[in-house]
């Protein structure tokens, strides 16, 4: 029939896709189930990728070790600052982040998404020559604004990287990569800052950059983007490095290049794409879990952890309990990306937020305490601790590192640069007022109603996830855009493309 015919999707629950093939013999089909690639080669450019957010990491984990208000940072450069300056220095990087958002999405469609991310190691040692080397408040800003942008342009790159280069059935794992590499490189920072100076612990982190540069150099470009550039023999060699030599890779280049194909068909321009029905619900989706993950409270956890930790009663340097939080959070990343394949992305964001609600319900009850009835605290202080390591844990399964990943995989090729941009550019904007006016807003409500502002958002982020996220585990890039109403039949290998 016409590509216009909308595929009947019955309920999500057990329904069976109408099975269409868009001239893709049946034979290639059976053979691409038989045949499925070698992983190490994927996983090795995965990992290569997300070194730059190792990078960004270290650019967020920053300002910890720089003491409350940048104390140490005073101490050691002699330059002084107030507490609003260090707010802004602190902060200052997610404005960087939010600004080169759009422009490195559509940079990555211009020139490759490989080119794009080499290209960042130059904003990268500039911003952190400025640090290193500062002599004003403004050296630091201009310095952390600049790292900012570098930082924020992997945050779009490289979880677009790592989507299109593996096989659907690892890539989740391949996607996770992406939040465990920036905990990781939190934690790198955590660590070092805790045993060397502001200005050695800078310069390490400005040397990681260029190691990713090193070993990223060597890894292929994505074969999506040398398809939508036309050039198949370019996509191919990029296939058999990444599947491997024994790998059929005809069939998935085929399956690939007729999806674009069909695409570039059924669009004509990126405005009319974007207003097409899976965009706009992809959006919707996209920009709901980005809101849901800095609202949850995660800043303001992570920011609080030393103090909870101190009135748990802990006689711990509030450097060792900050590094024990980062801790948690690389294990858990860890954890999720082994089991994000196989539970789903629904199951995990689920448990994820409605354990958050919980956590903040407790912590809110905690602090309430603390300021009206102080004596019943002191017999309670495990449970704040309790609370935000069971708050990290299950933020770090499902909440951290899924919506990244998702951004990989909800967007159609003709909207995925600019949208996957916008979400992300979103996703700063709130990571920049959330850490910017938390403080102010502590201050003036008490830490029990900001704790239940927390627990309220979490509780409408479950009805989101609920009624809105839908399940794109092991399914194709094109399998997810059919469930999410596009109009063409998309090709599907049996009928049980719904299993939950």
């Amino acid at each position: 029939g016409p590509v216009t015919e909308r595929t009947p999707l019955l309920s999500a629950q057990g329904g069976t896709m109408a099975e269409k093939n868009i001239g893709i013999s049946q034979q290639t089909l059976v053979s691409r189930g038989e045949t499925s690639g070698r992983k190490l080669p994927q996983y090795i450019a995965g990992i290569a990728a997300t070194l730059g957010a190792l990078a960004a990491g270290m650019v967020i984990g920053w300002t910890s070790p720089a003491g409350k208000d940048g104390v140490n940072l005073i101490k050691e450069y002699g330059i002084p600052i107030s507490p609003d300056d260090f707010s802004w220095i602190g902060s200052i990087f997610n404005l960087g982040a939010a600004s080169i958002c759009v422009p490195i999405g559509i940079l990555s469609d211009r020139i490759g998404r490989k080119k794009s991310m080499l290209v960042l190691v130059v904003p990268f040692t500039v911003g952190w020559a400025l640090v290193i080397w500062a002599k004003s408040v403004a050296m630091f800003n201009v310095g952390r604004y600049i790292l900012g942008v570098s930082g924020g342009a992997f945050c779009v790159t490289a979880p677009m990287y790592t989507a299109e280069i593996g096989e659907s059935s690892i890539r989740g794992s391949l996607g996770s990569f992406f939040q465990l590499m920036l905990c990781v490189g939190i934690l790198f920072s955590y660590s070092l800052g805790a045993v060397i100076s502001m200005y050695t612990l800078s310069l390490i982190s400005a040397v990681v950059p260029l190691i990713f540069f090193g070993i990223f150099s060597f890894m292929p470009e994505s074969p999506t983007y040398h398809l939508k550039r036309g050039n198949v023999e370019a996509a191919r060699q990029s296939y058999r490095w990444l599947r491997g030599p024994d790998y059929n890779v005809e069939a998935e280049l085929e399956m690939q290049n007729e999806a674009l194909a069909e695409a570039e068909r059924n669009s004509e321009s990126f405005f009319t794409a974007i207003r097409s029905r899976p965009a706009l619900k992809a959006l919707f989706i996209g920009f709901g879990l980005m809101f849901f993950q800095q609202y949850s409270g995660i800043n303001a956890i992570i920011f609080y952890s030393g103090a909870i930790f101190e009135a748990a009663g802990s006689s711990m340097d509030s450097n060792i309990s900050t590094i024990i939080v980062g801790a948690i959070q690389v294990i858990a990343v860890l954890i999720s990306s082994l089991i994000v394949d196989k539970l789903g992305r629904r199951l995990l964001l689920l448990t994820s937020i409605a354990a958050m609600c919980l956590t903040t319900i407790v912590l809110g009850i905690y602090f309430y305490l603390k300021e009206f009835d102080p004596e019943t605290i002191k017999q309670i202080g495990w449970l704040p601790l309790l609370s935000v390591c069971a708050y990290i844990i299950l933020f770090s399964l499902g909440f951290g590192p899924i919506p990244w990943m998702m951004m990989g995989e909800i967007f159609s090729p003709q909207v995925k640069g600019i949208a996957g941009s916008s979400a992300c550019l979103f996703n700063w904007l709130m990571a920049f007022i959330v850490t910017r006016f938390y403080n102010p807003i502590d201050k003036a409500l008490g830490s029990h109603v900001t704790f239940w502002i927390f627990s309220v958002v979490c509780a409408v982020g479950v009805v989101f996830v609920l009624l809105v996220v839908p399940e794109t585990k092991g399914k194709t890039l094109e399998e997810i855009q059919v469930e999410l109403g596009a109009s063409r039949p998309s090709v599907s290998q049996s009928n049980n493309t719904h299993k939950v």
